[in-house]
């Protein structure tokens, strides 16, 4: 860190030297071409310069610190516009005396009344300017700011959105489970027995995972496996889920739970019926994760709030520059999740 700092003021010095000795070059050059003056004073004034405009600069951006540390801007952005403007303006004055006091003697020529004059008033206007460099990067800087600061926010907004979402399909899904669970008690004890350890796999599995961002596909995929189980159970031949994901994607990463939102929500908007079955496709184009399912809508929905593929394309959004893909048809409804 303190090497970091170290570098991070070297740069900024040579920089700031590089620039000075570029802007008296130029001037160096335009009095070389006047022919004003002879190589040798011509010479002396550019090294003069030089070492004038940088004093100058350090007097500027030691202002602008120790005003930072008296005078901030959130004290008062007017009041300290003005103070820095004037107190530049002050320095730039006291600068042009005695530039000209020690240095006129040693012009080889007197300078035009009027040109001397016009003097004060060009040290006053760069002096503003320099001022006004500091003043436009310091807004610039809290402008940066407050764009990370937003993205914080929104982030962390789009998290606890999809901790909410989990958290209301949780006792939704596990309603529905008990509901299937007590059916198959008396009807099929052994089928009960493992709907019942499929159902504590599947609870393992999001109080486990639940404050991670991102899982392996194929932690996902085990665990939606045990997810798919209970469905199917549960609907019987009215649902279908096809799982076809290459071994080698098994590695990639996704956000947890995500496979069982979209499943569930497929499940939320269409009609399963035996007569109708609902089929539901995984598999991966390229670097995409595919959740499609043919459509059959229900008129009405009850339970859903209208907010969980929103959410889900929200949290994807801090993890990647990728964005979730919804792509619908009078046929089909498929969501593309980029894998991480």
């Amino acid at each position: 860190m303190f090497r970091s700092a170290i570098n991070m003021k070297i740069s900024r010095i040579l920089k700031t030297n590089a620039i000075i000795l570029l802007a008296t070059f130029v001037g160096y050059l335009v009095r070389l071409a006047s022919g004003q003056f002879d190589s040798e004073f011509n010479l002396i004034l550019f090294v003069t310069s030089f070492i004038v405009i940088t004093i100058t600069w350090e007097l500027f951006r030691n202002l602008n610190i120790q005003l930072n540390k008296f005078i901030p801007f959130e004290k008062g952005i007017t009041q300290r516009i003005v103070i820095q403007l004037v107190s530049g303006a002050l320095i730039a004055v006291m600068v042009r005396f005695t530039v000209y006091a020690l240095g006129e003697p040693y012009l080889p020529m007197k300078l035009d009344s009027m040109f001397l004059a016009s003097t004060w008033v060009l040290y006053i206007l760069a002096a503003t300017a320099i001022n006004s460099i500091f003043i436009t990067r310091y807004f610039i800087d809290r402008w940066k700011d407050s764009l990370v600061m937003t993205e914080r926010l929104e982030k962390e907004k789009a998290l606890v959105q999809f901790d909410n979402l989990k958290n209301q399909l949780n006792p939704h899904f596990l309603f529905n489970a008990l509901t299937s669970l007590n059916s198959l008690i008396s009807e099929n004890p052994t089928l009960a027995s493992e709907f019942l350890q499929q159902l504590s796999r599947v609870y393992r599995y999001v109080l486990q995972n639940k404050d991670k961002n991102f899982v392996s596909v194929g932690t996902e995929l085990d665990f939606i496996s045990n997810y798919v189980f209970l469905m199917e159970t549960r609907f019987g031949s009215a649902l279908k889920i096809n799982i076809g994901i290459p071994d080698l994607f098994r590695e990639k990463a996704i956000v947890p739970v995500t496979l069982q939102i979209l499943i569930e929500n497929a499940l939320k908007h269409n009609i399963v019926d035996a007569q109708r079955p609902l089929t539901i496709d995984i598999y991966i184009v390229e670097d995409y994760l595919i959740v499609g399912n043919n459509l059959q809508l229900r008129k009405v929905v009850e339970t859903s709030n209208k907010q969980g593929l929103d959410n889900l394309k929200s949290l994807y959004k801090f993890l990647t520059d990728r964005p979730i893909e919804v792509e619908r048809d009078e046929q089909r409804f498929s969501v593309r999740i980029p894998l991480l």
